[in-house]
Formats: structure tokens, sequence, C-alpha cells
């Protein structure tokens, strides 16, 4: 049995950081892709960061516009573990935080084509 489990959310201030961890058990996924999606009460649900194994121990990184040069998504596969960096964090980035994961290779920005899910983490900047 698959199973996603996110950690590291919390309450922070504007312009402070945060790192969301996501532990995978019952399957590696190091030759898939993962993301992090996240919702805000009131919004669509939004593809924050996605990672894709581009052959070998390469991924490739893609980031919503809206945290591009803020957030960085990156792996340790010894852990199977995938993680989001929140750096500068700005009050419309509260909201509940989720990873996700495939068995295709490529992210994707469109949050039904993950199969596998965690339970979600929350996350809330003060202003």
């Amino acid at each position: 049995q698959v199973q996603l489990v996110e950690s590291g959310g919390g309450l922070v201030q504007a312009g402070g950081s945060l790192r969301l961890s996501c532990v995978a058990s019952g399957r590696t996924f190091s030759n898939y892709a993962m993301a992090w999606l996240r919702q805000a009460p009131g919004k669509a649900r939004e593809v924050v960061a996605g990672t894709s194994w581009s052959g070998g121990g390469t991924y490739s990184a893609d980031y919503a516009d809206s945290v591009k040069g803020r957030f960085t998504i990156f792996r340790d596969n010894a852990k199977n573990t995938v993680y989001l960096r929140m750096n500068s964090l700005k009050p419309e980035d509260t909201a509940v935080y989720y990873c996700a994961a495939t068995t295709q290779r490529l992210a994707t920005r469109r949050g039904d084509e993950y199969t596998y899910w965690g339970q979600g983490t929350q996350v809330t900047v003060s202003s």
C-alpha cells in the first residue's frame, strides 16, 4: 500500500521560510514524477511545483509562476522523500499543501493526473 506523509507545515510570518517534507512508502518514486499542490479556502487546487524524471539520476523541475524564484522542489531518493523549500513566504501562500505522485515520468500541472496523495499539511503565513 502506497502512502505519502507530509510534514513541516505551520505558522510563519511573511518573509519567512518553511521546508515541507513528503515521505513515500510502499513503492519507490525515483523514476517517476512527484509534485506539491496547494489549495486555499474558496480557491482551486494549484500545482505549485513538480519534479520530473529525466533519466539516470537527473530530474527537472517546474514551478507555478506564483512561486517561481521562491520555492524549490528537490528529492532525496535514498530516503524516498521529496521536499519543498519555501522562501519569502507571502500571506497568499496560505493553503493546505499536498504531496502527490504519479507513475509517469513527467510532472503535470493537472492535479487529477496524480495517482497518489498525502493527507496535506497546513501552511499559514501571517502579514
